[in-house]
């Protein structure tokens, strides 16, 4: 990977646009730096009303704003947040028409199989424990490439 930004990949001309929402500010920054340092293009969002904003899903669904969903290739949510959790988060986005195909990846610094298993049956992609290392941001970047391909 070069400074340009330009991904050594075959057919894939743009980086990857990932949506990171974490009410931590320093998880957000650590997704936000391993996400760029493995050539993805990141926004980041502080809570889930953010996020649906940004994805022009919130309330005030504002036109403006709706053309950033076609642009987000995955989103990084974690599930603890004051407001509405990761998991609520994910709802609502699989119950949006045009957003429900886009992967939806779950952290948590808690190991509870009960949460794990509800949000990957409400269809998060996968769900991993903080802190995120290279190596899952690394696993996340496949899982991102096979979805576009």
């Amino acid at each position: 990977m070069d400074a340009s930004g330009v991904s050594s990949t075959d057919g894939i001309m743009e980086e990857p646009h990932v949506l990171a929402v974490d009410d931590n500010l320093v998880d957000r920054k650590l997704v936000e730096k391993l996400l760029r340092n493995s050539s993805c293009k990141v926004t980041t969002a502080e809570n889930g009303l953010r996020a649906l904003e940004y994805l022009g899903l919130g309330d005030d669904r504002q036109s403006s704003v709706t053309n950033n969903a076609s642009k987000v290739n995955m989103i990084i949510t974690d599930y603890c947040m004051p407001g509405m959790t990761g998991y609520e988060l994910l709802k609502k986005i699989k119950e949006s028409s045009n957003m429900k195909d886009v992967p939806v990846v779950i952290v948590s610094s808690e190991n509870v199989p009960t949460r794990i298993n509800k949000c990957l049956e409400e269809g998060a992609k996968m769900f991993m424990l903080k802190p995120l290392k290279y190596s899952d941001v690394k696993k996340l970047r496949c899982q991102l490439m096979q979805c576009r391909g």
